[in-house]
């Protein structure tokens, strides 16, 4: 099997985890935001949207840039490149062993049908 280990995928998936991370960014995909803007779309304090917004950060998922007062938040699709370099990895692995094994299967009714 394909063996994938780094430390950045692992906290990629760990960030994906989470629903509010998750949700954080699908506002995010949309436009760039202040963490002010996004508390409001959650049942969760300040500081807790700030402290997803850190592990998103950590994960490369998020880049944060400081435009006067407020802490302006973007989507960085370079994390989820990552996350989908190693989906295709796996779906590239199972999808020749799924092949293979369909080929034996209709090689076995094959031989069945002749004899």
């Amino acid at each position: 099997m394909v063996k994938y280990q780094n430390a950045v995928l692992d906290s990629v998936f760990h960030a994906l985890a989470d629903p509010s991370r998750r949700a954080i960014l699908r506002l995010l995909s949309e436009r760039e935001r202040s963490i002010g803007e996004l508390v409001p779309a959650f049942p969760i304090s300040f500081v807790a949207v700030s402290n997803h917004m850190k592990v998103l950060e950590q994960a490369g998922l998020v880049i944060r840039r400081k435009q006067g007062r407020h802490q302006m938040c973007s989507l960085d699709k370079r994390g989820l490149d990552a996350a989908q370099d190693w989906l295709d990895a796996h779906e590239r692995f199972w999808t020749e062993r799924l092949d293979a094994l369909d080929a034996v299967v209709a090689e076995m009714k094959a031989d069945d049908t002749g004899s």
